[in-house]
Order: structure tokens, then sequence, then C-alpha cells
């Protein structure tokens, strides 16, 4: 994955930035390394920082309806003011880890609909900010959410969509201001029960916490509603067979 941008607008003859991914894809807690390659214009540059953001496309509900934005949610700085003199090369390397709630855009390498994260570069020059546009971010699952999610298939649910949601989860230790809902359409044997589920995880170093809302179909002496479960689940049990643990859920929910 490359960004390349010539900084025009901080300058006529300003230098050219090239951003360079070597982990284009990678896990929730992993590490994001790459390098950034300057290359001097016409006329020598005082840069005061670098900054690699990532940010991620959320939907945002206001009293209007729903919009999208872009929500930048962790920064690194990859290096100290330097300057750059014309035509010279220089290559800054970084590596910096990525929050272990980092919300997953594909699955096997499948890419999860309606899901968009990048890296955006931001470099100042003089006091003027040019933040450029965003490399693409891949995150794939880390071992224990994908047997959750496993979990879910062999059930029988099927994937509808994924989105990011502004806000808080109440009861949670979200640290983000921002979390993920993957959507899946209730699996036979839950269907006369229920329309769908949603899965939000909230992961850390130890364990990731699973909160569950189920779309519950209404009946003849009551209406519908979603009922909200939050779970535990260490990463150890990224060994293990979820299969029948989902299915104590989702009948505990129902």
């Amino acid at each position: 994955m490359v960004f390349k941008k010539l900084l025009g607008a901080l300058g006529v003859g300003g230098p050219a930035v090239d951003t360079v991914l070597s982990t284009p894809v990678v896990q929730p807690g992993g590490v994001l390394q790459g390098q950034v390659n300057l290359t001097g214009g016409t006329v020598e540059a005082d840069i005061a920082g670098i900054t690699l953001t990532l940010v991620a496309r959320v939907e945002i509900e206001h009293e209007e309806g729903e919009s999208t934005g872009l929500y930048p949610f962790a920064r690194y700085s990859v290096t100290p003011p330097l300057h750059l003199a014309p035509g010279e090369n220089r290559s800054i390397p970084f590596a910096f880890p990525v929050p272990y709630e980092t919300p997953i855009t594909a699955i096997a390498g499948q890419h999860l609909t309606g899901m968009a994260l990048g890296v955006r570069t931001e470099v100042d020059i003089s006091g003027a900010l040019d933040k450029g546009d965003s490399d693409p971010l891949g995150v794939e699952p880390l071992p224990v959410q994908r047997r959750l999610l496993d979990a879910f298939l062999a059930l029988g649910f099927r994937f509808r969509s994924a989105d990011l949601e502004a806000g808080h989860i109440r009861g949670t230790a979200q640290s983000l201001p921002f979390y993920q809902e993957i959507e899946f359409a209730a699996a036979p044997q839950y269907a006369h029960a229920c329309n769908s589920v949603e899965v939000t995880f909230l992961t850390t170093a130890d364990r990731v916490d699973v909160i569950l809302e189920a779309d519950k179909r209404g009946g003849m002496f009551h209406s519908g509603r979603d009922v909200i479960k939050h779970h535990t689940v260490e990463h150890s049990a990224a060994n293990q067979d979820l299969t029948s643990l989902v299915d104590g859920w989702i009948r505990s929910a129902l």
C-alpha cells in the first residue's frame, strides 16, 4: 500500500511524501510497520513533524437522521523536527501498536461490507498542516474473535453487514469513541424468536468482551424488543470450539 502526494498546497516546490505500509493487514493489538519516504522539492523545507493517524468511517446519529464521518482514533508521531534540503531523499521507518479495539475489516481475506479504515499521513511544514489522503488498512480478527465468528456461522447464522456506530456502550470499559456492530441474520433454529443478532467485540490484551444484541420478535401479548447481553472470553479460548458456548448465549438471550 502506497500513498504519494506532492505537498504543493504548502508552497510551490515543496517536498513529496510517499508512505509505504509493509503490514497493510494487521490484527487488533498488532504492530503497524512501514516507512515514510521524503523527497525534497526545489526549495528547502523545515518539517516540524510527521504524524500517522488511524481513521475510520463512522455512522453518526443525530436529530436530522444519520450521517457518516471520518473519526481519528489513534495518532503516532514518526519523526522529530527535521530540515529537508532540495532534492534530498530520506526514509523514516515506523512501527507502532494498533489499539485492541480496532474494528475488523476482513475475515479470511474477505472484506466486510460497510467497513473502511485508513492510515492518514499528516505533514507539518512551517506550521501549515497537510493531511493528504488515507492509505487503506485491513484488519483481520484475532484467533479468539475468529473462533467466535466461526461459531455463529456453524450455528447457521448468515452475515449481513458491519458498521461503526459513534458513541459508547453503557456498562463497558470501551475506550474508542465508536464501536463495531457485526450483524447476522438469525439461524433457522432461532428464527421463530429473533430476526437478527448483532455482535460487538471490545477487546483488551487479556480478554474479549462480547456484547450481543438480539432483535427479539414480538408475540401475541408483547411487542418485539432488543435484548442485550454481555459476555467475556479469554484469549486462550481460541484453542476451543466455541459453538456450544455461543449457542448457550443465544438461547439465554431469547
